[in-house]
């Protein structure tokens, strides 16, 4: 057992004790050797002796004793002494980030970004030495008087080459990631959606998801939609707030998909915080057809080979119409025939070179002006082309920041003949109907070139800042930079309750098979049967004669390997444990007798305690005898204790007349009792 005073190692003096977690306490300790303060990590003496516990400690060692950043607690030294696991880190001068965000209340958007910034860049060091956190919270976050800000506690991390975390991490749920809540594989990715989250609980002062238990919350985690911070602080730019929900994406493949990809989004918006540059990727679009932007059109013009450059300078040369070439001539500017015929090389087209310029009937130039009109138009229709499958070509190499991935469907296949209706007929206007308004923008405006309008909308049911409906509608077509109608859910009417109605009829239509549950604790439990798309009912306890499921779920209304409907109810019984004898005491107690030198009315504390420690009665009195009935007494006997104050009694000795006696001791006197067996 660590005590204040005691020295570690040989070297560290426990000074204090500054902090304790969940598997270990932190004390601050001088370094004699070094002449410096440190702080002693000491695993609790209750796992000591667990040798779970203790690998996990030395594995938090020897994950983090390479890693040296600016942004995290270096490890300088790690040992065991007489049954005590130690590891000495940096002491930081300091609060938590918790604590700093409830002394504020809330950070400002730029300090928040800013904090942010530095523990991704600590993350981004430990990601690349194979180190992933699986528990980044604000209370893992320390911010020194300095302002610098560190990441700390790596008690949970393991190697990244780990293929499963099992539910022994001991994570905070509020800021865990789904994958993580369903006991799955976690990555990088997984420490950038609690970073998301503590990005929120920065900006608004407050986690996204609460509830009454942590089964409730991760639940949340794994099916609701993040709520837009800016719900609960509008101040907050576009910018930033859509960084809060690409970090928070549900799927892993839609965050962002490293350390400094964030980073870099987060810099870029302390210099354009108002600027919507994050893109939120839709899987489903990647692969779909769209029309190009300026800046890919742009892009796409630096890398036209000399012979679409040609083609591009006809399609202008073709707007220089042939009368006025020839007034040209007349006017006394003298163009030599041979410029007209290289420019008429250059249409790649045939006509008469030496036919009259103005006796040519109204009818024959009309004619000819057709003519040319048909034959440009055709140049610009094959340049076009040209461009379209150069683009297709550019997306297919990564050239222009395009997936590398065709979708499934084939849509890349029929570029040439979408693009060509796009351009007709107008853009077809995809569904964005129960995203947040942040994604709406992102896929409408961003991925589609339309502009957003939003529009709010109180009759709907929806969550707030929930897309309800577009106009045009979805599958309609529009053009290109025409308007879009985004029609947004104010959250007036929203019902957490119908929420949930809606996606258990919305699974209802399916089969699935009952998972066995039995043995699992009732949140595990509870989160299984969710995966599974059903529904977690009644958890009643139970007596059960196994003694190995004692606190696990021992028995479901349903049978393992059932098929039923999704969203069945399914009720669980709670293992209390074998079913035990009880017994029931009426009680009437007398008091001490005067061989136990008690004379009446002498206080009296009275105590009744069962023999596995349970007190049934404490009480002092002189009123004598105390009665009272108890019944589910878990013990079969028990003791009760008088403790009184008496003067022992007085003697004298008849050779001297020496009186001895007299004297006021405390009497302790105790009683064996035996309890009756209830049926």
């Amino acid at each position: 057992m660590v005590k204040i005073g005691m020295v570690i190692g040989d070297r560290y003096e426990v000074l204090e004790k500054i902090g304790t977690g969940g598997m270990s306490d932190v004390y601050k300790a001088k370094d004699h050797k070094l002449n410096r303060l440190v702080a002693v990590k000491v695993l609790k003496q209750e796992f000591s002796e667990n040798e779970n516990f203790v690998s996990k400690f030395r594995v938090e060692a020897q994950s983090t004793a390479g890693l040296l950043h600016p942004n995290t607690v270096n490890v300088y030294d790690v040992g065991d002494e007489d049954g005590i696991n130690y590891i000495v880190m940096e002491l930081v001068d300091g609060i938590t980030l918790k604590k700093y965000i409830e002394k504020k209340s809330r950070l400002s958007v730029k300090e928040a970004v800013s904090i942010a910034i530095q523990v991704a860049m600590g993350l981004e060091a430990a990601h690349n030495n194979g180190i992933i956190h699986r528990d980044i919270k604000p209370q893992n976050i320390m911010i020194s008087k300095e302002g610098k800000v560190k990441v700390t506690d790596f008690g949970i991390a393991k190697a990244a080459t780990s293929n499963t975390i099992t539910s022994n991490v001991m994570g905070s749920v509020h800021y865990t990631s789904p994958e993580q809540a369903r006991g799955g594989y976690s990555d990088a990715k997984s420490d950038i959606y609690s970073l998301g989250i503590t990005l929120f609980e920065m900006l608004t002062g407050r986690v996204p998801f609460n509830g009454d238990t942590t089964v409730a919350i991760a639940i949340k985690h794994i099916q609701e939609d993040l709520p837009s911070p800016v719900e609960y602080n509008d101040e907050i730019p576009i910018s930033v707030e859509k960084i809060v929900l690409k970090c928070c994406q549900k799927s892993p493949d839609r965050r962002y998909q490293s350390a400094a990809e964030l980073i870099a989004d987060l810099k870029r918006s302390l210099i354009t915080p108002d600027k919507d540059f994050v893109n939120l990727v839709d899987p489903d679009e990647e692969g779909a057809t769209r029309v190009a932007s300026e800046e890919e059109m742009a892009e796409a013009g630096e890398r036209l080979s000399d012979t679409e450059q040609m083609r591009l300078k006809a399609d202008v040369m073709g707007e220089y119409d042939e009368d006025d070439r020839y007034d040209d001539y007349d006017s006394g500017r003298r163009k030599k025939r041979s410029d007209y015929d290289e420019m008429d090389d250059l249409y790649d087209y045939d006509r008469p070179r030496n036919r009259n310029r103005r006796s040519s009937s109204s009818s024959n130039q009309g004619g000819s002006k057709i003519e040319k009109m048909t034959i440009i138009m055709a140049i610009i229709s094959a340049a076009l082309v040209g461009f379209i499958v150069l683009l297709l070509l550019g997306r297919s190499l990564g050239l222009f920041g395009a997936s590398d991935e065709a979708s499934e469907d084939g849509s890349a296949a029929q570029s040439i003949t979408a693009d060509s209706e796009d351009n007709t007929d107008g853009i077809q206007i995809p569904d964005v109907t129960g995203k947040t308004y942040a994604e709406a923008v992102s896929i409408l405006q961003d991925d589609k070139g339309f502009k957003v309008s939003k529009e709010a909308d109180s009759k709907n049911t929806a969550a707030k800042d929930t897309v309800v409906s577009t106009s045009p509608s979805a599958g309609e077509r529009a053009k290109s930079g025409s308007t879009i109608k985004v029609y947004v859910s104010d959250g007036s009417n929203y019902s957490a309750s119908a929420a949930t109605t809606e996606v258990s009829t919305a699974k209802s239509e399916g089969q699935v098979t009952v998972p066995n549950i039995i043995g699992m604790t009732s949140e595990d439990a509870v989160i299984t049967l969710v995966e599974a798309g059903l529904e977690a009912g009644s958890i009643v306890e139970t007596s059960n004669e196994d003694s190995n499921l004692t606190g696990l779920i021992c028995a479901q209304s349903i049978a393992v390997g059932t098929s039923v409907s999704e969203g069945t109810k399914i009720n669980m019984e709670l293992s209390t444990g074998p079913a035990s004898v009880t017994y029931s005491y009426n009680a009437d107690i007398s008091a001490p007798t005067e061989g136990e030198n008690y004379n009446y009315g002498i206080p009296v504390k009275v105590t009744l305690v069962t023999s596995d420690g349970t007190t049934l009665l404490s009480t002092t009195t002189s009123d004598f005898p105390v009665q009272g009935t108890y019944k589910g007494i878990t013990a079969p006997t028990g003791t009760i204790t008088f403790v009184y104050t008496a003067t022992t009694p007085t003697t004298t000795n008849p050779d001297t007349g020496e009186t001895t006696g007299g004297d006021s001791i405390e009497y302790t006197v105790t009683r064996a009792v035996t309890f009756t067996q209830e049926n």
